[in-house]
């Protein structure tokens, strides 16, 4: 297979801000001067670790000691080879590759060709609802409050009926029928493959970085022997529990205002952002659950109880147990929840067509706190008019109460349970206390949180953390640190001079080797280059310093501070010269050719610290 020429890997890295890119899944947060910071999406963990150099276009998570550039993080992300990945960074800024065989570009692998397919499916059915045969599905658009361009917006599209009209449109544009499989947009019958939807207004599902991977789709008609809503099934690229329908258009109000909202379908969606909430989304044929939350708190930036997370209800009973279903995951998240349930029992979708955007927009100002939605729930099934009654209901509700993370608020909340009870303060607090005092071990639907400084890692992992807090190791790393992430913009002699010094600490000193072999700190990933010749086991240490925030307020100030961070190297190694020949003076007669030699040595030895001492 041809390669892709070393010069356009290199060009696209450099054109590419990996900022962007891990951007597209991760709230970054600034964490000082041209660094980056957000929750990791290479592991679980309640507070930010992952850091995100642009500058050096390189990611460290501190926790998990996951690291690399851009290539490395889409190839984790969607499991890409690398071929696939430059070539997906250069068609996203338009850059025309070159293969070492002067050839034209090899055909791509199996995923790629699973995102070609659907896009080119969402094309087909795009295109289709505007015939004559999707008649049906405007007007099913149309009935709930959508024009032609809340479906263009959406990229809402129809698939006619028969068996095969999409299937013939993709082969005739090279794709077959075991990719057409494999994709999930055709199924396989006793006469053959067949269309997976026919006769239905479909609903294309994207992943964060807008990529279709599969479809929703919704039938019309009544001769329609499937179910209501039919999905893409799982396939390699599409994983209905880890994707929220409409979070691509969402992401940037999510991560921009720390809020949520979950709705329950397609057209709630839409009848949301379309009233102003911008940031709704919605399972797709599955309910809510925890990997539904990593990827959401990491959109969010869920580090801080300052967001909020909304879920939309029907008060029936299927909703009443999506409810708690949802309660039982909820303490997943940082953020505040919260329950939005609209009179009459009213979808977002239903709401908006008979009341208006404005009320879609009430009915998220008017929601209630999760824990008191399901206090409510839980009493719902008690008779209060008996002690009994009121006994069991205590019981229930007891440990929701217990489990307010706001210890503010668990007084309040244990007067309103008192008052719902119909019982005095004084029974209701004991059991509150009681339920607090519980098992503390993590619950069936929580597994134990593994804190970022506590993920597991090899006995021999040496991390910033871990250094000795000396001031001399405290020097060695800061200068390491300086030089990793400024060492373009500082004078070449001085970086070379202190590079040359060996470090007393041994993991240390291994990434200035690697730091000091680099032939050319001017070009572009030369920093990225040394942590990758950095051996083992202290290649995960050089990340750390090439991705930790450096202490400056400016990349002015930082620049600064790295070069006196170098000539102090510079000046410890002259202190330790001079002890050495102070030492030799007493040892040698004062007369003599090598005492004059070493007063000679001293003198040299002063004036040269005298003038580097001045610049630091």
């Amino acid at each position: 297979m041809a390669r892709i020429r070393q010069s356009d890997v290199d060009e696209v890295k450099a054109r590419t801000n990996i900022a962007d890119i891990v951007g597209e899944r991760v709230a970054l947060k600034s964490a000082g001067v041209g660094s980056l910071k957000g929750l990791c999406p290479f592991h679980d963990e309640r507070s930010p670790s992952f850091n995100v150099r642009p500058q050096a276009g390189y990611y460290h998570c501190f926790g998990c000691g996951e690291s690399g550039d851009v290539y490395s993080f889409l190839r984790a992300m969607d499991h890409l080879s690398f071929t696939e990945a430059v070539e997906r960074l250069a068609g996203r800024i338009g850059y025309q590759l070159h293969y070492e065989d002067g050839g034209a570009a090899p055909e791509t692998g199996g995923r790629t060709r699973l995102y070609q397919a659907n896009t080119a499916a969402a094309e087909y059915f795009r295109a289709q609802l505007a015939t004559a045969e999707a008649d049906a599905g405007r007007r099913f658009l149309g009935e709930r409050g959508f024009d032609a361009g809340a479906a263009a917006h959406f990229g809402v599209g129809y698939a006619p009926k028969g068996w095969n009209n999409m299937r013939d449109a993709l082969r005739a544009q090279g794709f077959t029928d075991e990719e057409l499989a494999t994709a999930g947009l055709v199924s396989q019958g006793q006469r053959g493959v067949y269309d997976r939807f026919r006769g239905r207004v479909v609903w294309p599902i994207r992943d964060l970085t807008g990529q279709t991977i599969g479809f929703g789709a919704r039938k019309l008609y009544e001769d329609d022997q499937g179910p209501k809503y039919l999905n893409t099934p799982e396939t390699p690229i599409y994983k209905k529990a880890q994707v929220l329908y409409g979070l691509d258009l969402a992401k940037k109000d999510v991560s921009r205002s720390h809020r949520v909202v979950v709705v329950e379908g397609y057209t709630d969606v839409m009848a949301c952002h379309l009233a102003g909430v911008t940031t709704a989304i919605a399972t797709c044929g599955t309910a809510f659950g925890s990997d539904h939350i990593t990827v959401l708190r990491r959109v969010m930036g869920d580090d801080s109880a300052a967001g909020e997370v909304i879920f939309t209800f029907d008060p029936d009973a299927a909703g009443q147990k999506a409810a708690l279903r949802a309660f039982s995951e909820e303490k997943r998240f940082a953020a505040q929840t919260y329950v939005a349930v609209a009179p009459d029992g009213l979808d977002p979708c239903d709401l908006r067509l008979n009341r208006g955007d404005g009320a879609v927009r009430a009915l998220m100002d008017a929601k209630a706190p999760m824990f008191e939605f399901v206090i409510d729930q839980k009493l719902a099934g008690f008779d209060l008019g008996s002690v009994e009654g009121r006994v069991g209901a205590l019981r229930a509700a007891a440990p929701i109460v217990a489990e307010i993370r706001d210890s503010s608020l668990r007084p309040g909340y244990t007067r309103v349970l008192a008052r719902k009870l119909g019982m005095d303060l004084g029974e209701v607090t004991p059991a509150v206390e009681r339920a607090a005092r519980g098992p503390r071990g993590p619950r069936e639907s929580e597994p134990s949180r593994v804190e970022a400084t506590e993920v597991a890692s090899p006995s021999l992992r040496v991390t910033v953390a871990s250094l000795p807090r000396t001031a001399s190791v405290t020097l060695e790393r800061d200068a390491l640190m300086g030089v990793l992430q400024y060492g373009h913009v500082i004078d070449a002699d001085e970086v070379d001079a202190a590079l040359q010094i060996p470090m007393e600490h041994p993991a240390l000193d291994a990434v200035r080797q690697a730091v000091a072999a680099q032939p050319d700190r001017s070009r572009v990933g030369w920093s990225t280059a040394a942590v990758d010749a950095t051996r083992e086991p202290y290649r995960g240490l050089a990340a750390e310093l090439l991705t930790a925030s450096f202490p400056a307020l400016t990349e002015a100030e930082a620049t600064t501070s790295a070069r006196a961070l170098c000539r102090r190297l510079r000046l410890r190694a002259m202190d330790r010269e001079k002890a050495e020949l102070l030492g030799a003076v007493q040892r040698v007669p004062a007369d003599s050719e090598e005492g004059r030699s070493v007063r000679v040595a001293l003198r040299d030895l002063d004036q040269r610290r005298r003038a580097l001492a001045e610049l630091v």
